[in-house]
């Protein structure tokens, strides 16, 4: 019988276990095959002892956190419009938050490149207007790749917000309102406080993805940033260094292993089951 119920799901948990179980314990067995005379849990030893990796460690957590920061103060009021506000407006809202994501990456980094390039629209908007004498060098900077996943990611914000506050009752909010707290109080003392769910479920997950972008960074950071991401390409496909790149790979693995956790843990607090 339990074999029996098991049976729908077999042909998916057998896929998973061909292409992805077995490509992560290859993965993690290369990691700990270090170079002659090096110790088992060399390479991993090497990584957080090199400042160059740890600086890029440290770009690719900073970089994802002021994504996630970026990303949370733009979906925050973008999210409560939709609940509240959007009425007629919000199937026309989800359609532009869901829209990018259904477009190829290729495609969008590419419009980003049009726009930022040096005799792109934004240079030459802004020229025109006499704000500049000459081309910004705004393609290949941390700026434009910043810019290129608050776009990407965003919408993840918006979507896990707004599901929280449509479940608020908002009906303590008008007690609020009816004991004497102005909106601004209410919001801040009622609204923001039981939105937290949403906003901590978000975060994870630009934080997440933010830490695996790749093809964003590689065409409009232009090597401004060195992320985990990147070096692990340019180990696989420059340097040839297999089992390097599977440790950086690994760690990344860790980190986002823990952060979902974290995402887990917030959803059987808030009770959803």
């Amino acid at each position: 019988m339990r074999l029996n119920g098991w049976g729908p799901v077999l042909p998916a948990l057998a896929f998973l276990a061909a292409f992805f179980l077995a490509a992560l314990i290859d993965n993690g067995a290369r990691s700990f095959v270090p170079p002659a005379n090096v110790p088992w849990y060399g390479l991993y030893s090497r990584l957080f002892a090199d400042s160059f990796y740890l600086e890029a460690l440290f770009e690719t957590v900073a970089l994802s956190l002021v994504v996630t920061l970026l990303c949370l103060v733009i979906g925050y009021p973008v999210a409560y419009y939709l609940v509240r506000y959007a009425g007629r407006w919000r199937s026309l809202i989800i359609f532009l938050l869901v829209s990018p994501l259904l477009t190829s990456i290729i495609m969008r980094t590419f419009g980003w490149r049009a726009i930022f390039a040096r005799r792109g629209l934004l240079n030459v908007l802004l020229m025109d207007l006499g704000i500049l004498d000459r081309p910004a060098a705004i393609l290949e900077s941390p700026v434009a790749a910043i810019i290129g996943m608050v776009h990407v990611l965003v919408p993840f914000t918006v979507l896990s917000i707004a599901a929280v506050l449509e479940k608020l009752d908002q009906r303590v909010e008008e007690a609020a309102e009816v004991l004497g707290a102005s909106r601004t109080r209410v919001f801040l003392a009622v609204t923001f406080p039981l939105s937290l769910d949403g906003v901590a479920t978000g975060a994870i997950l630009v934080f997440m993805l933010g830490m695996g972008s790749f093809v964003t960074l590689l065409f409009l950071g232009g090597g401004s940033i060195q992320t985990f991401p990147l070096l692990i390409y340019q180990q696989f496909n420059t340097t040839r260094d297999f089992g390097t790149a599977a440790a950086m790979s690994n760690i990344l693995m860790a980190l986002a292993l823990l952060l979902m956790f974290a995402q887990l843990r917030l959803i059987r607090r808030s009770g959803v089951k």
